[in-house]
């Protein structure tokens, strides 16, 4: 198994390649399981940001990986360039939303419990961080968040 350490958008990712078959590779992203498809490498050459300098892995991965591996990381936090304005409510941790307590437009003090996250086979409850009203909701129940996903918005 190869382990390997990205930073995403300031939070960091352990990324651990579990298998490859075919083009389906089975990794696991700070401890949660996911399957990814691989595609063809995106070319260094006519992409050098996208290349191996940002990645801190050993050059000795196979190159067909190396996407694969940043789909899962970045995918929970791509909806978080679409919140409305207000305070995010980030995932503290990282696991999978088992229920949303709140809909958009819904009225919340500090302190209420939007959400509730499991990780470790523990029920999180997370709360309102300020007083407002749910402008959006980036995630649905049975998401699967890295520490640092934006779950909802207060404005």
């Amino acid at each position: 198994m190869n382990k390997y350490q990205y930073k995403v958008k300031g939070v960091d990712y352990e990324v651990e390649i579990a298998e490859v078959e075919g083009n389906i590779a089975k990794v696991n992203v700070n401890g949660i399981p996911f399957e990814v498809e691989l595609q063809k490498p995106i070319n260094a050459a006519k992409h050098p940001t996208m290349g191996a300098p940002k990645v801190q892995a050993p050059q000795s991965a196979a190159p067909a990986a190396k996407p694969a591996v940043a789909q899962p990381a970045e995918a929970p936090a791509a909806p978080a360039a679409a919140p409305a304005a207000g305070t995010s409510v980030k995932a503290p941790l990282p696991g999978t939303i088992t229920e949303i307590r709140v809909q958009v437009g819904q009225q919340v003090n500090a302190g209420d419990i939007v959400l509730v996250l499991e990780a470790m086979k523990m029920q999180n409850n997370i709360e309102a961080e300020t007083t407002g009203k749910v402008t959006s909701i980036q995630v649905k129940q049975g998401d699967s968040v890295m520490e640092g996903s934006v779950l909802l918005t207060i404005g």
